[in-house]
């Protein structure tokens, strides 16, 4: 009995292997066509969605939601929602941007997925994003206060029509629409920054050794940036000028290439703990 297990255990890895080294040589033969109009095979993309799925129940689920029946907090997540999520999920009676059509998978109908997911399914979602797929984290966007105020608006969504959708985004006052007020500022969190970076797409420019990215030949290499003298070539390498150029290059050197990307205090901070170990 244990030999004709252990034939059949190694029948099985060897398939399992034949099939691996299969589908490794019709990658890197360039066979598999990655065009954004060619939808995946059907049992790539079965696989695709069901690991996302059972990803996402395994992630949210010690997650405790808040109480999500407060108005203002809906109408909070109505803001949000028209201002950063209809562009690719659309709304009721409102269109995605035609750049989103393009996109594959194609963003996914809230209204439908509302009701088969969990408030903190959604919020796990909204906060982490899902790697390929275009969807963005918005943890580095948006509040933790912000990212439930998204998934109250959601929870409503399903029950909304064309001109009640219509109706509530005209009665939006300035205060609704206002950013949030930013958190306060913390000591740096070198986890979270290495997270942070990866989120400002920094490795499309610069090759940062611990993340796995493009690393563009673009900016300069950030190994050992955490024993450089100066930032830039410009100002001495302090936690405090490595926020400000974080958040300000330009200001501080008006003729770099690198971009105010909108990194917000605490984010520079905790990109900051990260760029300090590399030493």
């Amino acid at each position: 009995m244990r030999v004709r297990l252990k034939i059949a255990l190694l029948l099985v890895l060897g398939l399992l292997a034949g099939v691996l080294a299969s589908g490794a040589a019709v990658l890197y033969a360039g066979f598999y066509n990655v065009a954004a109009t060619h939808q995946h095979l059907r049992p790539t993309f079965w696989v695709l969605k069901t690991g996302l799925r059972e990803s996402v129940e395994r992630q949210a689920r010690d997650i405790v939601p808040p109480p999500l029946t407060d108005p203002a907090l809906a109408r909070r997540g109505l803001a949000l929602y028209h201002a950063q999520c209809a562009q690719c999920h659309g709304a009721p009676g409102v269109a995605p941007q035609p750049f989103a059509l393009g996109l594959l998978p194609v963003p996914t109908n809230l209204a439908h997925m509302v009701r088969v997911r969990s408030p903190a399914e959604l919020y796990w979602v909204v906060k982490n994003g899902i790697k390929m797929t275009g969807m963005p984290a918005w943890e580095f966007r948006l509040g933790e206060r912000d990212l439930w105020a998204v998934v109250a608006f959601l929870l409503e969504l399903p029950e909304v029509a064309p001109d009640q959708y219509a109706a509530r985004i005209s009665t939006l006052d300035d205060k609704a629409r206002a950013p949030a007020v930013e958190e306060p500022r913390t000591a740096g969190d070198a986890k979270r920054g290495k997270a942070a970076l990866e989120q400002y797409a920094c490795t499309t420019c610069h090759s940062i050794p611990g993340i796995v990215g493009e690393h563009g030949p673009v900016g300069s290499p950030l190994d050992r940036v955490g024993t450089r003298q100066y930032l830039g070539g410009i100002i001495p390498n302090s936690p405090e000028n490595m926020v400000r150029w974080l958040r300000a290059p330009q200001e501080i050197s008006p003729k770099t290439a690198m971009p105010d990307l909108g990194v917000t205090e605490r984010d520079a901070r905790d990109i900051a703990a990260y760029l300090y170990t590399l030493k």
